[in-house]
């Protein structure tokens, strides 16, 4: 019998729900919010009342674009964290409130795991093939990074992470210092493609393990700036390009060289990355140039995957349900897992 789950995604400003039958994607929506490029980041307060607007209208059409009647649906599951506490709750609360009216189990998702799990959507595309286990994923966004063991579909390990800033916050907040609005990494990876990556030299953090770091590189393009600025006051301006590009091939050959070291000590080699750093063209044309280089069999996502969505929630909410790995309602959200 079929196994229907209707998933939910509330953990920052993005209010998603998906649902996914056996695995296969029928329907995958998200509403994004706009207002928080005016500060310079997302306001956890505007975030959690925007997700209470968006909730609803949002569910209801990605049932309706599923194709199927609310009585096929087994279970809802949803992201439990980490997150934003005030946006986290409310999706939970949706999925406590549904749950408890249909008399269907509630399955809670860990966010970082949905990420990577994201490999493993089925949404027919032409090609498309999943990882063997054991499997390598750099999981790279705004708010994390890590090096993750994924040993079956529900059992995951750690093992390198970041031990300040993760790496698309450096994206923005070097963004920031050039002037550019929150987001900056896409603006970034756009203009890095028109410069010179060696124009320039930056800080690149010396971490024993498989530990990154990045507030080192944030601190130095600071003061490389200001110092710059002192004696031309066009100096952004006029290498912005070579600026942006000398920053991502910073950033990748950090994320890069400790993902084949990871490699190299697992001997894994199905190689994956996750998050919304995961779209970067600079990052991926690296790694396919080392994943032909290297013999590694590479998982790129789905660029609608990179960002946080609905589906990566129900499709480990599927392999939870076949486990019967449910939540009771006295469930609560958690800011940090």
């Amino acid at each position: 019998m079929a196994v229907t789950i209707l998933a939910v995604e509330s953990s920052c400003d993005d209010t998603s729900a998906a649902v996914v039958r056996d695995g296969f994607v029928l329907s995958n929506l998200i509403a994004t919010q706009s207002v928080h490029k005016a500060y310079g980041g997302v306001v956890p307060e505007l975030a959690s009342r925007a997700h209470q607007s968006n909730i609803v209208p949002v569910v209801d059409e990605a049932i309706k674009q599923a194709g199927v009647a609310k009585k096929e649906i087994d279970a809802v599951a949803f992201t439990r964290g980490p997150g934003l506490l005030g946006s986290l709750l409310v999706g939970t609360s949706f999925a406590k409130g549904f749950a408890l009216s249909r008399n269907i189990p509630l399955i809670e998702v860990n966010h970082l795991h949905a990420h990577v799990l994201v490999h493993f959507v089925n949404d027919n595309r032409e090609g498309h093939t999943v990882p063997t286990f054991p499997f390598l994923c750099l999981l790279v966004s705004g708010g994390h990074t890590k090096l993750i063991l994924l040993k079956n579909h529900l059992e995951m390990e750690t093992l390198g992470n970041t031990i300040d800033d993760a790496a698309g916050e450096a994206f923005d907040k070097c963004g920031k210092v050039m002037g550019m609005s929150y987001p900056a990494g896409p603006a970034i990876d756009k203009l890095a493609a028109q410069g010179n990556d060696k124009a320039f030299s930056f800080t690149k953090p010396m971490i024993k393990g498989l530990d990154f770091s990045f507030s080192g590189l944030k601190t130095n393009f600071l003061y490389f700036l200001r110092d710059r600025l002192e004696d031309d006051k066009d100096f952004i301006e006029d290498n912005l390009a070579d600026l942006c590009a000398s920053l991502q091939k910073t950033i990748i050959d950090i994320l890069v060289t400790k993902l084949i070291a990871a490699s190299k000590k697992t001997g894994i080699r199905d190689i994956g990355i996750a998050g919304g750093v995961s779209a970067n063209a600079g990052l991926r044309g690296t790694l396919e140039r080392e994943a032909a280089k290297r013999g590694w069999k590479l998982y790129l996502p789905k660029f609608s995957y990179t960002t946080d969505n609905a589906a990566m929630i129900g499709i480990v909410g599927y392999y939870k349900y076949l486990n019967e790995e449910f939540s009771d309602q006295s469930v609560v959200p958690l800011a940090r897992i």
